[in-house]
């Protein structure tokens, strides 16, 4: 064994490991030969950061929580059932109504910005001053999102979609300020003011996070910003409770956002499944019901034909309708699938390029936001010189979706518009409807190529500075250009044969999608539901699969780049067989700080000011005649905030009484989820010589066996929720403890057909 073998896998303040390294496990000769993959051991300067805390989803099994359980009975249970499907209504109904706030004034500012600049354009057509509403163009894109990269320096948990974010969240890990109400103000109004400056990006991502905030801030009923406590639904202020409000609310963003419901709760499936159960999912197709039912409501009584509930969400992708495909296709989708995976695997790769630059050298605020100003003004400049290098592409307006679309005149004739200035000169969501639905020959090859490639460049490029900003929309306009290019060349290959353009379009922008995102299921059905034809289903799953297993041969998913960006403690879905290799002794944190069942007051100050961490093992003290040292069988843990509001109630007793006077759940409950710090506590010398009974609060939690291996560790931890896992030894004394930051350290990379693991370091 060679010297690096024996040196210890992690090296923190106050926990060690004295186990071999992995090392030694990857680079033992076998005897039979891997095939298929090759292994190395992967080192380098990335870390997990130590700031980010777990959530704990694990069930209160401690006396107290019986207790109240016994004290309440049955009809408590019922009752909260109920309360429960009524903060999901409420859920659903405030979603809904932020969905149409952030519509109505997405088309209201962006009506006035174009209506603003046409008129000036048409009026310095005749007078040869197209200078002024290219600068007034400007101006009012650099106001807007000025105001949008304000908002962000404000709150930055607003910036960007959210999305990776909310899928941390899920997975148990508690973001700061992720769902503060300043952070649900910001990234409202952040993605109002950067979708109508014109940028390239979507508001249906910040939706996601958006419904997330309003669930996590409903389900608690106070708000920890404005201090304010309205004492209602306290029972759900636990992490176990407000996670599942939580993807109540993610899938009513879905939901509104795309007029999906069915969607919405695949999604929240998608990314956060291994806690789902019936119940859960019937709560949340509730919600997202509720969601699509309040937008279509109000978008209805707001265009005039109150009680038409068929507005399909934020985003119109209109009905295909008539849309057949033949089997000869079917290898044409293949290949669509085949580029989507490689363009978005090349997006992704150009985005982190972009955001390590970005990290690096542009992170002070002038300078972030001089970047922001920076990017409007090119985005219009780039429009500009489209919409006038195809100045003599002109079309009758005759089809209602063009008549229903902003049009620029520019030098065509009376009745035909500049079909570039369509696709640039109107919103995404329209840009996207137009490459759908436009006739053949509406779009020349070239003009769409040049655009793909610009806006390309353009979302990459955008995505990452300080905006509120979404990836869906973009994602879909870039496909649907390219995949529209693709229609085209099957017309110009075979015209005896009729190739729909439009449908190509939507396969592109469906494969495009699925490149960068990497989610399969949820947006399948999302997009079948957004376009109202059940009949494209098998070619949009077919594009999306092979994108999906294109794109993983490259890299990883958009935001599952970030979250690694982020040095987020993010757990996969399992580990991988190759780790069952190592045991809970070579990943378990050790020695560990145990307190006794009944611990003096001194001694847990003491060690409460002394340690960081969130979890403590309480043991039934005993000698341990072999060395002297403190030993004892494990009895259950308790929390860092529950002795510090132990400490804060003072709970003690005398050494030789019993504890008379419990401390509640609702003491427990009172200050999440923002607990006191032990600085708030302030004993005197005659209560630091009491004790502590900490048996009626500590937690029955699970255990493994020194001897367990990393997959079965690893299912426990990520399918139970957990925080803490104790390891124990033969006569069940704790020799270790596995903490969320223990099993996110080991990552596997998967890449170009080679297979790594990195040992990841913690930062402090």
């Amino acid at each position: 064994m060679t010297e690096d073998e024996n040196q210890p896998l992690l090296d923190e303040s106050g926990r060690h490991h004295t186990y071999t390294s992995l090392n030694a496990y990857i680079t033992t000769n076998d005897n039979h030969e891997r095939t298929g993959s090759h292994t190395t051991f992967a080192t380098g300067e990335k870390l997990i950061s130590g700031r980010y805390e777990s959530l704990d989803y694990e069930c209160d099994e401690s006396e107290i929580s019986h207790m109240e359980e016994k004290r309440l009975g049955h009809q408590h249970t019922r009752r909260l059932a109920v309360l429960k499907w009524v903060i999901m209504l409420l859920i659903g109904i405030c979603t809904g109504l932020v969905a149409v706030f952030v519509d109505f004034a997405v088309k209201k500012l962006t009506k006035f910005k174009f209506s603003y600049v046409q008129n000036r354009l048409d009026t310095c057509l005749s007078e040869h001053c197209l200078f002024t509403p290219y600068l007034t163009w400007i101006a009012i894109n650099m106001s807007f999102v000025l105001v949008s990269g304000l908002l962000i320096l404000w709150e930055p948990a607003a910036r960007g979609s959210g999305i990776p974010q909310v899928k941390c969240y899920l997975n148990g890990v508690a973001v700061p300020h992720v769902l503060s109400l300043k952070a649900l103000i910001a990234k409202v109004l952040g993605v109002i003011f950067s979708v109508s400056g014109g940028l390239a990006v979507g508001k249906e991502g910040p939706m996601i996070h958006s419904g997330s905030i309003i669930a996590g801030g409903i389900s608690q009923g106070k708000s920890s910003t404005l201090k304010f406590d309205f004492h209602i639904f306290k029972h759900f202020r636990t992490d176990k409770h407000k996670r599942d409000f939580v993807s109540a609310g993610a899938a009513a963003g879905v939901a509104a956002a795309f007029g999906a419901p069915v969607g919405g709760v695949l999604f929240a499936l998608e990314e956060g499944a291994s806690f789902f159960n019936q119940q859960l999912t019937w709560f949340i197709f509730f919600a997202s019901m509720v969601s699509t039912f309040t937008l279509n409501v109000v978008m209805s009584a707001i265009d005039g034909h109150f009680g038409d509930l068929s507005s399909p969400g934020l985003i119109n992708f209109g009905l295909f309708k008539d849309v057949p495909y033949m089997w000869f296709e079917l290898p044409i989708f293949i290949l669509m699938g085949v580029m989507g995976g490689v363009f978005g695997a090349l997006f992704n790769e150009l985005n982190l390029r972009l955001t390590k630059f970005r990290h690096h050298y542009i992170n002070r605020h002038w300078v972030l936001i001089i970047e922001v100003l920076l990017v409007a003004a090119t985005t219009v400049v780039i429009a500009f010189v489209l919409i006038f290098t195809t100045m003599n592409e002109c079309r009758p307006i005759k089809t209602q979706v063009e008549l229903n679309s902003p049009t620029i005149q520019l030098f065509c004739p009376d009745g035909q518009y500049n079909t570039m200035a369509t696709i640039v000169f109107s919103t995404p969501e329209n840009a996207v409807r137009n490459l759908f639905h436009s006739e053949i020959g509406t779009y020349k090859a070239w003009s769409l190529l040049a655009f793909c490639i610009v806006y390309f460049c353009l979302t990459c490029w955008t995505y990452g500075i300080i905006v509120s900003s979404g990836l869906f929309i973009p994602s879909l306009l870039i496909g649907a250009s390219w995949g529209r290019l693709v229609g085209i060349g099957m017309h110009n290959l075979f015209p005896s044969i009729y190739f729909n353009p439009g449908k190509y379009a939507l396969f592109g922008a469906a494969s495009q999608l699925g490149g960068i995102m990497r989610m399969t299921i949820s947006l399948a059905v999302i997009l079948i539901e957004a376009t109202g034809d059940i009949v494209l289903g098998l070619p949009i799953m077919i594009v999306l699969t092979v994108a999906k297993l294109t794109g993983d041969y490259f890299n990883e998913g958009f935001f599952d780049i970030h979250i690694a960006l982020q040095s987020v403690p993010f757990l996969p879905w399992q580990s991988e067989v190759f780790l069952s290799r190592l045991s809970a002794l070579s990943v378990m944190s050790a020695p560990v700080t145990k307190l006794k069942t009944v611990e003096k007051v001194e001694t847990i100050f003491r060690v409460l000011r002394a340690e960081s961490h969130h979890g403590f093992p309480v043991v039934d003290h005993h000698a341990d005649e072999t060395n002297n040292e403190r030993a004892g069988t494990f009895q259950g843990i308790i929390l860092r905030h529950q002795l510090i509001t132990i400490l804060r109630k003072r709970n003690f007793i005398s050494l030789n009484d019993s504890l008379r006077d419990y401390l509640t759940l609702d003491d427990f409950r009172e200050s999440y989820p923002r607990h006191p710090s032990i600085e708030s506590v302030h004993l005197t010398d005659e209560e630091r010589e009491l004790y502590c009974d900490l048996r009626p609060y500590m937690n029955l939690a699970y255990t493994v066996s020194h001897h367990s291996t990393l997959p079965r560790i690893f299912s426990m931890f990520r399918g139970l929720g957990l925080r803490h896992l104790v390891v124990v030894n033969d006569k069940n004394e704790v020799v270790g403890m596995i903490t969320r930051k223990d099993l996110a350290r080991f990552r596997m990379i998967h890449k170009k057909g080679h297979t790594s693991i990195e040992e990841l370091g913690i930062s402090n």
